[in-house]
């Protein structure tokens, strides 16, 4: 599965995270109480998740959801999004 980050220092990266289900937080676990990125939604192809946006901290999900519409990602997967967030 591809994470997609969206704001902060990482804005507009990505990188290959292995297993089935996305972490709800990324990096999952620091130790040093640094904030994380927030999953915010996931694109699925059938029954599997092909991408996982991460949004940072200080972003609402509108916002994330919107750069993530700019960038394409569902269309660029072939994929259907889900959200994650309430």
């Amino acid at each position: 599965m591809r994470a997609l980050f969206i704001g902060g220092t990482v804005d507009n990266s990505e990188l290959d995270i292995d297993g089935n289900e996305a972490p709800l937080n990324y990096p999952p676990s620091t130790g040093s109480g640094q904030s994380r990125y927030r999953l915010h939604h996931i694109g699925k192809q059938g029954d599997d998740t092909v991408y996982a946006v991460y949004g940072a901290p200080d972003l609402a999900d509108a916002e994330v959801r919107r750069i993530s519409e700019e960038r394409g990602y569902a269309r660029r997967f072939g994929a259907t999004g889900v959200d994650t967030v309430s």
